[in-house]
């Protein structure tokens, strides 16, 4: 039992850190159910809408309460809608219970951190991209909204999980 004792500790940690923050993360939800959508998921739309304003596809956001979420209007035309799944903060919650199952004190947090800027910012570059798809190629708009974009952020979650275990959760110490 001693050998799997490691690996339960870091089981342990992932399902408990996720648990909480999944709970947590509902909680918020909760507290707007009944508006169009949460705050941090319209503050995405508006950076996204203001990215796309500046690529040149000036872009309006339209509520609507009928489907929660937001719409983005751009060349006179919807393009797609922003809905609270598209905020990242699922994957989010993901990747920082994996990271924090490898606890490695201080720089776990930063690490956290780094990881959920890093996220965001792929995360509002995925939507811009996928609006201008709409506009421009709308026949990519089902392969880029099911597998290129999602790819894009969980391909981001992998590749910080991997520079977290290489270099961060499994690196040799001077003292080991």
């Amino acid at each position: 039992m001693k050998d799997f004792l490691p690996v339960l500790k870091i089981l342990l940690r992932f399902v408990i850190v996720y648990i909480v923050l999944v709970l947590l993360y509902q909680f918020y939800l909760n507290e707007y159910e009944n508006d169009v959508v949460d705050p941090f998921t319209r503050w995405v739309a508006q950076q996204v809408a203001f990215l796309q304003s500046i690529f040149g596809f000036p872009t309006v956001l339209v509520d609507s309460l009928k489907l929660h979420s937001i719409l983005f209007q751009t060349e006179g035309r919807f393009t797609t809608r922003m809905v609270e799944g598209c905020n990242v903060i699922s994957v989010v919650i993901l990747f920082s219970a994996f990271v924090f199952a490898f606890y490695k004190g201080a720089k776990t947090f930063l690490y956290v951190l780094a990881g959920l800027v890093i996220l965001h910012i792929l995360n509002v570059l995925r939507i811009v991209m996928l609006n201008i798809i709409f506009i421009k190629y709308p026949q990519y708009e089902r392969v880029g909204h099911d597998y290129i974009f999602p790819a894009i952020v969980y391909g981001g979650v992998v590749v910080l999980w991997l520079i977290w275990i290489q270099f961060f959760a499994l690196k040799k110490t001077d003292k080991s």
